[in-house]
This record gives C-alpha cells, structure tokens and sequence, in this order.
C-alpha cells in the first residue's frame, strides 16, 4: 500500500467521529444537521489535499480543531450585534435605532408568558391590541387619537388608501421624495388607490397652487415633510398652518407625512430644522405619520396619529389587520414612548436621543479610552485622537453635523481596505469609515460596554 492510499484509509468514518467523546460533546453544543455537514465537509476536504499529493494529518485529534470551527460557523446565527462606529446614530443598514435595556425588559417580559395583547381585564372580553398605547399618543402628542402599523412606509399607504382611495391627494412637486429602499411617495400613492395631483414646481409651491387645485374630486391634502434632503436657494413652500386653514375653510382634510418622528424639541440643542408630532398637530394636520425607530428611538414601527374621526376610518379598513404590529413590537413601542413621560427621562435613557444630544466632552473622553486601549497592543499603527463630525442618519437631520471625537488608526503593516476588512469579518464584527490612508472610530455610537471588545478587535486586526 502506498502512502496515498494509506492515508485515505486512515481518514476516520462520519459514524466514528461522532461516536468519539469529541463527537458527542459537539452533538451537545450544536445541531445534530450542522455537525453531520462539518464532519462530512472535513473529511472530504482532507481526502481531497490526500489526492492532490498532500499528507495532512488525518488522526481525530487532527480533524477535531477544524470540524469544531466548521461546526460553530454552520451554528451561527447569521444577524448578530455589530458594533457600529461610523458615527451614523440611526445607522439602516445596522439597525436604525438601539433600544435601551427597560424597553428589552418589558419585551422580555411580554414574550415569555401570555399577555392581554386583545383581552380587556376590565371588561373581561376581547380588546384591542391599539388600547395599549392609544392613551401614550394621546399624552405625548396631543392627538386625539393614534395607533401603530409596522413601518412608516404602511402607515402612509394605510391612510391614503382608507382617506383617497379613488379619488385626488394633493401634493407638492417639490415633496415628492424618495426614501431607502426605493420608496417613492408617487408610487405609493398610485398602489394605494389615491390619484396623485401635482401642484408647484420642485423649488417653488404657492398658495394658490393649492387653491386651484382643490375641486369636488378632492380627497386630501398631502404635506411630506422633507426629512432626508434639503433645497435651498430660490424656494418657497406654504407653511401647514396655511395649508390647514385652505382644508378646512374647503372641507379638506391635511394630512402631514412627518416622516423621522421627532417627539422632543431639539431646538434648545441647537437643531431647528426638525419639528415635532405636536407642533405639527398644533398646525392644524388632521393625520400626521411617522416612524418608530428614527428620531423616536423605538422599534420599526409607523405611527397613525390625528382626528378621531380619520383615525378610526383608518383603522377600520381591511389592510390594517395585515399591516398591525406584533406583540413584541407593542410592548417595544409601548416602554419606549413611556420614557417620554419625561422629556429628561428620555433623553437619558432612550440611546438614540442620547448620542444625538451627547455632550462633545463625553464623547472625547470616550475615544480616548479606546485610543488608549489600542495603543497597548499596537505598535504597528498611528493611533490619535481627532476631532470630526457625525451624523443623525436614517434620513433624519440631513442638514445638521454634530461634532464629535473619533480615534484615527493609520496602520502600518497592511492597507487600511484591508484592515477595515478584517475588522468587519471579525467577532465582534466592527462597522467604521475609511478617511484617507486611516480607519476612523467615531465613539460617539460606540457605548461605554463596546470599549473592551471594540479596541479588542481592532488590536486583532492589525496583527
């Protein structure tokens, strides 16, 4: 026997590895299908190299370190946390917002044992699952009434079909914007029935673009509030205030996609550009809708909040059942909009509002010590403290920078691609931006728990 067929019988059966002591510890680690694969595969990976005139080791004891790994990889839950430090608050690729440790416990809570997700204990009867956070709108809105669907992009086309179906919503050119994703307010118009009737130019809408407009055939007005772009220049929009009076003086109805949602006035911050769902109720909208998990800090959600009369309509027709909100979601969204009880309250423990509002100093404090970490283990790289700037994200603030302070890695053994690379394949997977010839960690998205690991990877990846 030669010693290419010597070490093809030497490779060791499927059957033998996992009745080996190895092999029953991985069957109580992983899935018995994933093993079966990572076996099969690194056997005939071995079998393979034996061919091709190699002599790999072929004992147990030398197959075990590679089917484990191949185990855990097939194991492997393919969304998994991220540490994102690109400076980007309400990252949509990564997430959009982080929910804070009180909202996950509520949903703990909720997902562990039943619930009386559609049951009145009151009453004793069948409830609704929009109970539960119709008094929170009503609270910290103003509204009248409200209620959630599972995005934004459904709350918008749920009104329109349930409030113009068939008939004309009239909307300004200039707010006819397309979001992530390829969501076109025209598209969604037409698919939900409503007749799409243009008004103004894409720079300029007057008032009489409006009142010209506005005949029998009138189901709304659609305000959409530009919350990822910004014209400036030679412009001109009708504020909602005006806007509402002509709706009611013709018997009308306003609606305001407000789109990112902003619950708390951000202008003590220092950021004037975004109102909030009260002041645009104040204004005179009849329906205003917005989403969950932007500048709100919740979970993907769409808020449906306004008259009680257009409310209910919504909630009546039949694509609202197929676009309602979970029970994981509701309790998500119910303790979220609980911290804005309290304005104080939520910016300290809602995360997004937090980052957004953070002050500098802290967030310099923090680089630093990411800074300091990695230098401990890196001697093959230009680690600084810099300063710079990060944005909102999520199509939300497009306008506004916030300075913040972020640690540049110049490295010195391997192109910056490369490293960046390495760091977003690594575990934990590591998301920053490439500026230059240096990768920056922007620490304003990177929480004080993430410093250890963050910097633990980077050092890993320059080795």
């Amino acid at each position: 026997m030669n010693k290419k067929q010597e070490l093809l019988s030497s490779l060791p059966s499927v059957d033998e590895v996992l009745k080996s002591d190895f092999g029953k510890k991985l069957l109580k680690d992983f899935p018995r299908r994933y093993v079966l694969s990572a076996v099969r595969e690194v056997i005939e990976s071995r079998r393979k190299e034996i061919l091709d005139g190699a002599a790999p080791d072929v004992s147990l004891e030398g197959l075990a370190a590679d089917i484990a790994t191949k185990s855990g990889k097939l194991s492997s839950f393919s969304l998994r946390p991220v540490i994102n430090a690109t400076g980007i608050v309400i990252h949509t690729n990564l997430g959009r917002s982080v929910l804070s440790e009180d909202v996950m416990e509520n949903v703990r809570r909720t997902a562990t044992c039943y619930s009386n997700l559609e049951y009145d204990l009151n009453e004793g009867k069948r409830g609704k699952r929009h109970s539960h956070i119709k008094g929170l709108l009503r609270e910290i809105t103003g509204a009248e009434d409200g209620f959630a669907v599972n995005n934004n992009a459904a709350a918008v086309f749920l009104s329109l079909s349930a409030l113009a179906k068939d008939r004309e919503a009239v909307v300004s050119r200039g707010e006819l914007v397309e979001i992530g994703g390829s969501f076109r307010v025209p598209d969604v118009m037409a698919q939900s029935g409503a007749l799409l009737k243009e008004v103004g130019t894409t720079n300029k809408t007057h008032l009489h673009d409006y009142e010209d407009a506005l005949g029998e055939a009138t189901a709304l007005i659609l305000k959409v509030h530009k919350s990822n772009y910004q014209i400036i220049g030679f412009t001109e929009e009708v504020p909602l205030e005006t806007l509402a009076a002509l709706g009611h003086g013709r018997g009308v109805p306003v609606m305001c996609d407000l789109g990112s949602g902003c619950l708390i006035d951000l202008g003590p911050y220092g950021i004037h550009s975004e109102p909030t769902v009260r002041e645009v109720l104040r204004s005179g909208a009849d329906i205003v809708t917005f989403s969950g998990d932007k500048l709100l800090g919740g979970p993907q959600a769409g808020l449906i909040v306004g008259k009680k009369e257009f409310v209910e309509r919504i909630q009546r027709h039949p694509l609202a059942r197929a676009v309602r909100i979970d029970k994981l979601t509701l309790a998500a969204l119910e303790a979220t909009l609980m911290a804005y009880a309290d304005e104080d309250r939520a910016i300290e423990k809602i995360p997004t509002i937090r980052m957004l509002l953070e002050d500098p100093g802290k967030i310099r404090e923090r680089a630093k010590k990411i800074a300091r970490l990695v230098k401990t283990g890196a001697k093959d790289a230009d680690v600084e403290v810099i300063e710079d700037s990060s944005q909102a994200g999520g199509g939300s603030l497009p306008e506004v920078r916030l300075p913040t302070y972020a640690v540049s890695i110049k490295p010195a053994r391997l192109p910056v691609n490369q490293f960046e690379e390495r760091l977003r394949k690594g575990d934990p997977a590591v998301v920053a931006r490439i500026k230059g010839e240096a990768l920056i960690v922007d620490a304003r998205t990177v929480s004080n728990r993430e410093i250890a690991p963050l910097a633990g990877s980077i050092k890993a990846a320059l080795r």
